[in-house]
């Protein structure tokens, strides 16, 4: 695929091996924003790739480089996710820059299919597990949201860019919400820790809780982003669990 170097001076060394995969959305009103902002050496931020909406790549930082894209973050029980990336930012309003009409803007086809051109060319040349393959919300779940529920990771699971569950299971059952305490609570804090999210077991629906189904939400059942775990959210989070930690 064809690729502009467009150097970006925000980078450092890595302090271990890329092992990563990190998608965003720009969140900024225009592509031109957002290429701007990444290579201002003011901004203290960037990304390896940037990813227009028409299917262009420039290339802000080479791969053996340490972008600055994840920003406080962990996954996996492991931080500094900087030295462990590829951070690929992709043209996109998201939640800041919606539609009139209060819609997320789509993704267009042009720029997923680069994306998914540009991903395997990333997994071909790292080892980078397919559970490993995140958004920044999943990251940064008290921060971040993107790259927004309005993002297609289930064609990019079809692709073989990360893991997708299937659909079956009970229709209906118990959940559980923000304020909730007990084993229950716990049980779904330590299945969300074992797909990698930061969250520890308190047994107590606080907060951070509630940030980390809103995160989980977010790629895996975006038609519903609350925060609240009902019983399908809680279906899918076992379903994810189970493809995670497969052998």
């Amino acid at each position: 695929m064809d690729i502009t170097s467009s150097p970006s001076p925000n980078f450092d060394e890595r302090k271990h091996p890329v092992d990563m995969l990190v998608l965003h959305y720009t969140g900024m009103e225009t592509g031109q924003a957002a290429f701007d902002q990444l290579r201002n050496p003011d901004a203290k931020v960037s990304s390896h790739y940037l990813l227009w909406e028409d299917g262009r790549v420039d290339q802000l930082v080479a791969e053996d480089r340490r972008a600055w894209h994840a920003g406080v973050s962990s996954w996996q029980g492991e931080e500094d996710l900087n030295s462990r990336s590829i951070g690929i930012e992709i043209v996109n309003g998201g939640h800041d820059f919606p539609l009139p009409d209060g819609s997320l803007p789509p993704y267009p086809r042009a720029q997923i299919d680069a994306l998914i051109g540009l991903c395997r060319k990333i997994l071909a040349a790292h080892d980078i597990p397919q559970t490993r393959i995140v958004g920044h919300s999943d990251i940064a779940p008290l921060r971040k949201q993107d790259p927004g529920e309005h993002f297609p990771w289930e064609q990019l699971a079809r692709a073989g860019i990360g893991l997708w569950p299937d659909g079956t299971g009970p229709a209906d059952g118990p959940g559980l919400a923000p304020g909730e305490t007990g084993p229950d609570v716990e049980k779904l804090q330590a299945t969300l820790a074992g797909i990698g999210y930061g969250i520890a077991e308190t047994g107590i629906f606080d907060p951070l809780t509630e940030a980390v189904v809103r995160a989980f939400q977010r790629r895996w059942r975006p038609g519903r982003v609350t925060g609240t775990a009902d019983f399908e959210t809680l279906r899918r989070i076992a379903a994810v669990h189970t493809l995670y930690t497969a052998d």
